[in-house]
């Protein structure tokens, strides 16, 4: 019965998270510093995370900006900039992570290519 919660919260979170409408919710603050050592590490969880996921190669170069929701948690929505392979330009991403510390807990719950 845990398990099912849990699955489903997480399921209520990526929607609640990756909606369009997101955009200007509440709740947001922004990342003051994108090279804050704990918003690197995260952006790398990301990134490698969505390698395994993804069976990709993107190296992580920057954070370029983001933003933090205290939820049960730290939801993180983060705009990284990544290399794929031998690229010579990289690419940015958009990523969703809810980070919850206390408990060892951390879930990539989206990640993608920002078009245009």
């Amino acid at each position: 019965m845990a398990h099912k919660l849990r699955s489903l919260l997480c399921v209520f979170l990526a929607i609640l998270v990756a909606s369009p409408l997101n955009e200007a919710s509440p709740g947001w603050k922004p990342i003051d510093s994108p090279k804050d050592p704990k918003v690197v590490e995260i952006a790398n969880f990301a990134v490698t995370e969505h390698n395994k996921e993804a069976r990709t190669a993107l190296a992580f170069e920057s954070v370029v900006k983001g933003d933090t929701q205290v939820v049960a948690g730290t939801n993180y929505r983060l705009v990284i900039a990544a290399k794929n392979g031998s690229a010579a330009d990289s690419k940015q991403y958009r990523a969703f992570v809810w980070d919850k510390p206390w408990q060892k807990f951390r879930k990539l719950l989206s990640f993608e290519e920002i078009k245009g």
